[in-house]
């Protein structure tokens, strides 16, 4: 018999109460913003020491990428085995360290390696965070701590992106400020950083302190039991636990199928980082009515690449908020895959629109739909997986997602490359205007990676049991 645990009578009010799990969001939150700013450091800097190359810049995504996919078979098992609030705070310090490295090279070589390394850390510390959430909280709010903890995630992302100038401007006055007092302890330790803390790269000590604070705030949590596995860790047998991972991945048909919808839906939906961009910049028009009115909004429909990244942003924040409250009343695996199957549908109508207040309405609809997919993904784990997996799981997880993506970004942005050039040649053959032509490369491609949505979906819909709530982890272990 299968438990259904209603979640959806838990509320943001208590659960921020709850002293050890805030201090775990506003960590959070603090490195996330902390993140974006130095991502939005580095674009501009690789572009300028590659001489404008689109490559270098890809290179960014690719060594962040590669991280899981060469080690997240192993990295689970080692969040299994210690103790995770001290693996935390353990990747938070070497993210510090190593994000300072950036203020002392131009070298393309050692800045990939820096991201890499640092990515590998986030590789450890994301799965180990959501492993110690059921520590923190009570199990009836499990999802709505996933939606507050995605939330905060997705908002500091927003802040980043649309805040960045005013952030680093309020960190320049501040450090200005310190240093007109004239006090001899600060002037001796931070005059000597002044032409870091006050120069174009203060965004990097700003970030390198994010991980300070949150690996303070992490440090401060007090957990009742062990967050991990109180065993004496034994290198001979990481091979097996690996194993073991595997064949439990294989017994599981359900868990199985949700690893394999998510990466069939990110191989199409992360078209839109790429092809996406390309036919909002060239083949939308019009404005967005009522927001047109408002001096922010004019400036985001002037640049597409923003403009895609707040609305989906919002809508990210939105459906975190909303989700958690529907997990009583709908499956969730039901959630699951109406969020993939709203998301594929949305890409057909994004693909065949030519107006800029479609496109805004579909980045915000796919921000819910992403929300959507994590909550559902990340609960659904906690409730079905036994917490000595749980870890192994969510980087079984939190792979799949960076793999697909990876893939996405070297299979579909070529392809929409390929079909541009192949429409323009026969176009010119023709001796038509390209102007005139509505089927663009961008937009057919865009046509193809939605329908590889949609057929994630209908694995899901054949995979999941998505008309039962799910079961708990004691339930589908007996």
């Amino acid at each position: 018999m299968t438990a259904l645990v209603d979640l959806s009578s838990a509320r943001y009010g208590p659960l921020l109460k709850n002293k050890r799990f805030r201090r775990l969001w506003i960590s959070q939150f603090v490195s996330g913003i902390g993140d974006w700013l130095v991502i939005g450091l580095l674009i501009p800097l690789v572009t300028t020491l590659s001489g404008g190359s689109a490559s270098a810049v890809a290179g960014i995504m690719i060594v962040k990428i590669l991280p899981s996919l060469l080690l997240s078979s192993f990295v689970g098992v080692f969040v299994d085995w210690f103790d995770r609030r001290v693996l935390m705070i353990v990747c938070d310090a070497v993210r510090a360290v190593l994000t300072l490295g950036l203020l002392f090279t131009n070298s393309l070589a050692v800045i990939y390696a820096i991201v890499f390394f640092m990515e590998m850390a986030s590789l450890f510390f994301n799965p180990a965070k959501n492993a110690l959430v059921p520590y923190l909280v009570d199990e009836e709010d499990i999802a709505v701590a996933n939606g507050l903890s995605y939330t905060t995630q997705q908002a500091s992302m927003l802040i980043g992106l649309t805040a960045s100038g005013a952030i680093l401007a309020a960190f320049e006055a501040i450090v200005r400020a310190v240093l007109r007092a004239k006090l001899p302890v600060v002037d001796a330790l931070a005059g000597p950083l002044a032409p870091a803390l006050l120069g174009p790269r203060a965004g990097v000590v700003l970030n390198s302190l994010s991980f300070v604070t949150s690996a303070a705030f992490v440090l401060s949590i007090r957990v009742r039991a062990r967050a991990g596995e109180a065993r004496r860790f034994d290198l001979t047998l990481i091979g097996r636990d690996v194993v073991e991972s595997f064949r439990f991945l294989k017994e599981r048909v359900e868990l199985r199928g949700l690893l394999v919808t998510v990466a069939l839906a990110l191989m199409g939906g992360g078209s839109l980082i790429s092809v996406g961009l390309v036919h909002v910049q060239s083949n939308l028009v019009g404005g967005v009515p009522f927001l047109d009115r408002i001096e922010l909004f004019r400036r985001l429909v002037a640049a597409p690449q923003t403009f895609m990244l707040v609305f989906i942003a919002f809508g990210m924040v939105a459906g975190a908020l909303l989700v958690p409250r529907l997990t009583g009343r709908i499956p969730l695996q039901a959630l699951f895959l109406g969020a993939v199957s709203v998301f594929g549908a949305g890409m057909v109508v994004f693909a065949l629109s030519s107006a800029y207040w479609i496109a805004a309405v579909f980045a915000f609809v796919a921000g819910l739909c992403i929300a959507a997919l994590s909550v559902t993904g990340n609960t659904y784990v906690v409730l079905t997986v036994s917490d000595e997996l749980r870890g192994r799981v969510f980087t079984a997880l939190d792979a799949v997602v960076r793999v697909s993506l990876l893939v996405s970004m070297a299979v579909v942005a070529p392809l929409g490359d390929l079909v541009n050039a192949a429409i323009a040649a026969l176009v010119k053959s023709r001796g038509i205007d390209p102007a005139h032509v509505w089927l663009s490369g961008p937009r057919l491609t865009l046509l193809l990676a939605s329908a590889l949505v949609l057929a994630a979906a209908w694995n899901g819909y054949r995979r999941l049991e998505w008309r039962r709530p799910a079961a708990s982890a004691e339930v589908a272990d007996a």
